[in-house]
């Protein structure tokens, strides 16, 4: 759903930067609270990760595609405020690097794809966790309902922003309902994608799953052959948090971040995703643009001078996980040394 340049004029498109202008600068404050050391490390991983899985279009309908958005993913796993950051680190390096979403429609695909899907998705999966069971399947449910929903909702969003300042005229309704319907298949995608995701992580390390704290499993005790609670106790308590090493999960996502980006993603479809598909059938991509980074070596997921598709495209991949981990990094642990740096005076004590 990366919206290129020409289809939504530059008063919208400046609005829209405002807008994830101010919603980036709340998000680093708040990310500065869920930053720990459990979703410290693991949230560049996690934008790296949505990077890969983005080249993984997957077909939808006849003649069209999707691909996964991610707000749901990363809000669940490394929290709300975390996660529009998370998303926000992929659309801009899949702009300035790959030519992936125009520059001067950053503000929209921000808008669109990071506040939007993680809001919705992550108010959703909060709801749901307040009346389901407190169990770890619960969270794998609410994660699946979470993220089918965000993507519709992301589809409606870009359907009034086009309403607002779209660049040619064609009947909202038209749009609205082919955005909204192929944006729901789509949406059985994400779903499927985020819940396996959240579910894998869950069943290793529950601990390192945001959307999961909290949940607490009562000990329990055999007797005469039958498991039952035992009386006023609670689960054993985990292992301090520094205790626990994050290095395989994290080496573990790393490497299936490679793979999905190096190799998976030759396989993807070649079908239009579900935007530039309603784009072409209603008339709305007349006014797009060049790209502004059209000749960059990484343009179209594919390395200049690489002539072998497979290698080209492969390569690509690599560079981008790799661009997005090390970016993507250096932003998380920056707020997390900030957070440090403030609460540093309110913990020392000054003795007179």
């Amino acid at each position: 759903m990366h919206v290129p340049d020409g289809f939504i004029n530059a008063p919208t498109s400046a609005a829209t930067g405002v807008v994830a202008a101010g919603a980036i600068a709340v998000s680093l404050r708040g990310a500065r609270r869920e930053l720990d050391e459990r979703t410290a490390p693991l949230a560049g991983l996690v934008a790296a990760f949505i990077f890969a899985v983005q080249m993984l279009n997957f077909p939808v309908a006849a003649g069209t595609s999707g691909h996964l958005l991610g707000g749901a993913l990363a809000a669940i796993l490394v929290g709300p405020f975390t996660g529009v950051l998370c998303v926000s680190v992929v659309l801009l390096m899949q702009g300035i690097l790959f030519a992936d979403g125009g520059l001067t429609a950053l503000g929209v695909n921000i808008t669109d794809m990071a506040i939007v899907t993680t809001v919705v998705a992550y108010a959703l999966f909060r709801g749901l966790v307040k009346v389901l069971p407190r169990t770890r399947r619960s969270v794998t449910v609410a994660s699946f309902v979470a993220a089918l929903v965000s993507v519709p909702a992301a589809a409606l969003a870009f359907t009034v922003l086009y309403w607002i300042g779209g660049t040619t005229d064609v009947a909202i309704g038209k749009v609205a309902t082919a955005m909204i319907g192929v944006h729901v298949l789509i949406g059985i995608g994400e779903a499927v994608i985020t819940a396996l995701t959240v579910g894998a992580v869950i069943a290793v390390r529950p601990d390192l799953v945001y959307g999961a704290r909290g949940l607490q499993q009562r000990l329990k005790l055999r007797v005469n052959g039958e498991l039952v609670d035992a009386p006023g106790a609670s689960g054993p308590a985990p292992a301090p948090v520094a205790a626990r090493s994050h290095r395989k999960v994290w080496i573990t996502g790393l490497v299936a971040s490679l793979l999905l980006a190096g190799f998976v993603s030759f396989y993807a479809s070649a079908d239009p995703d579900g935007l530039e598909k309603v784009a072409a059938d209603k008339g709305i991509d007349e006014k797009t643009e060049e790209h502004a980074a059209a000749d960059s070596p990484l343009a179209d997921y594919g390395v200049k001078d690489i002539s072998d598709a497979r290698i080209s495209g492969g390569l690509a991949g690599v560079i981008g996980v790799g661009v997005t981990v090390v970016a993507g990094s250096a932003v998380f642990w920056s707020v997390r040394r900030r957070r440090s740096d403030d609460a540093s005076p309110a913990d020392t004590e000054t003795t007179v």
